[in-house]
């Protein structure tokens, strides 16, 4: 546990100033600090003030993810391959249906992929390896068969799953693993994705699926969440796994109210702290529906497209999402209003 922490004030637009530096190699740039602490209040301070490491791991440009570059905003489409998902009940439990939607996905221009076979909403139970192996693979499968050479992400706990997921359509199968539990589920995942050499999403939950959302508490969930994190970082670059394969999710709507969600998503660039991408998975969380006033999960996307260009103003580099063609039209705007140009 930190005493005190560091988060860029970011800021975007064609007005950056003199000794503003950029942030993480991306779009955003600055040139304030806000220092947080528990039990503190909060104050700014400039960056010549702030400790060099801190501003290093903030500034430097983050690894490519795979192939792609982190320097302008990626989208990760959603492929559930489950029979029960909170934001569109069962709609592509089907592998043919689930190949259909990823080659939709992929004509509109999705930059990953993220197929999984286990639910994780609030009161899921816990999938059999063999069952959710038998959702992801032949997904995996009809995609690469179907001519879709898009990054793809195997969303899953479990290292059976993940590597049935790796080794899918002739080794030519997934290329990330992106853990809900943060890797504290199955000890052998790190070992994996280390061995395998594919970069991972590490994310916060508080709590199993089934129960997370009984009544979730923190200290103070910003920088519990941070130091979750960071702590599962160390581990999984302990285990093998290059800091620069490793992207940063502080999981919203897992394990957290809405206010928690508020919090964390009010002072996000914190997590730029931690010298890493960061990914955001927001889309048609429940808490979009009770601020925008629709109860219908897959309604949400004017309220998810919210959420999601105000984290590209944290310089958020990866929003996972549902709706995929409406965010990409979204962040294409916001790109070019911000810069004053057509990027």
């Amino acid at each position: 546990m930190r005493d005190t922490y560091y988060r860029p004030i970011v800021q975007t637009g064609p007005a950056r100033p003199a000794g503003a530096m950029r942030l993480a190699g991306g779009w955003c740039w600055f040139n304030h600090i806000e220092v947080l602490g528990r039990g503190r209040i909060p104050s700014i301070i400039p960056l010549a003030n702030a400790p060099d490491d801190i501003l290093d791991a903030i500034h430097a440009p983050r690894a490519d993810v795979g192939a792609l570059s982190m320097d302008r905003p990626r989208v990760m489409g959603i492929l559930n391959a489950t029979p029960d998902s909170f934001s569109d009940g069962g709609l592509h439990a089907a592998a043919s249906d689930a190949v259909a939607a990823g080659v939709a996905m992929r004509d509109a221009g999705v930059d990953i992929l993220d197929i999984g076979g286990e639910s994780t909403r609030p009161g899921a139970q816990t999938v059999p390896v063999p069952e959710e192996t038998n959702r992801v693979v032949p997904v995996i499968a009809g995609l690469r068969d179907a001519g879709v050479d898009t990054l793809v992400s195997v969303d899953t706990r479990k290292a059976e799953v993940a590597r049935a997921a790796l080794n899918a359509a002739e080794s030519k199968g997934a290329g990330l693993i992106n853990d809900v539990s943060g890797f504290t589920y199955d000890a052998a995942l790190a070992p994996l994705a280390a061995e395998a050499q594919v970069p991972v999403c590490v994310m916060h939950a508080m709590g199993d699926p089934a129960t997370m959302q009984q009544d979730p508490q923190y200290d103070d969930v910003l920088l519990d969440v941070y130091d979750f994190l960071e702590t599962q970082i160390d581990a999984l670059t302990r285990a093998g796994v290059a800091r620069s394969r490793i992207i940063a999710d502080p999981g919203i709507g897992f394990g957290k109210t809405l206010q928690h969600n508020l919090t964390l998503l009010s002072r996000l660039s914190l997590f730029h702290s931690l010298g890493v991408p960061v990914l955001l998975g927001a889309s048609r969380k429940r808490f979009i529906g009770t601020i925008g006033g629709e109860e219908q999960a897959k309604a949400r996307a004017p309220g998810s497209i919210g959420v999601g260009l105000a984290a590209l103003s944290h310089g958020i580099q990866i929003l996972r999402v549902h709706d995929v063609p409406e965010t990409i039209q979204a962040i294409a705007l916001w790109r070019a209003a911000m810069a004053g140009r057509q990027i």
